[in-house]
């Protein structure tokens, strides 16, 4: 069975589902990026997807095969920079740990 990582067995993810189950029901997704989806938060009383902002990046350079500064660019000005309301999706920097 070649399942990816939170995925179940109809091939819906997790949050697919959790997001037509209407627990995240306001929350905006952004077309292209379900790769990159972390999970649902909340902004005030707002519910928002959160989506993992390097990843985001890699997709736009292995899927549309931009190179790294096209895919900021694009990124920066047509998705992050982007406002449709209180649900907008946050795109959030991980911080790594410290190796040492």
């Amino acid at each position: 069975m070649n399942q990816r990582k939170g995925e179940i067995m109809d091939g819906k993810s997790v949050f697919q589902r959790m997001y037509e189950n209407k627990e995240t029901s306001d929350a905006l997704l952004a077309d292209g990026f379900d790769e990159a989806l972390l999970g649902f938060g909340k902004q005030f009383t707002y519910d928002v997807a959160v989506y993992d902002y390097d990843r985001c990046i890699e997709i736009l350079k292995s899927r549309d095969g931009m190179s790294g500064e096209e895919a900021i660019d694009h990124f920066e000005f047509n998705v992050t920079g982007s406002w449709v309301g209180p649900n907008t999706p946050i795109f959030m920097n991980l911080i790594q740990p410290d190796p040492t």
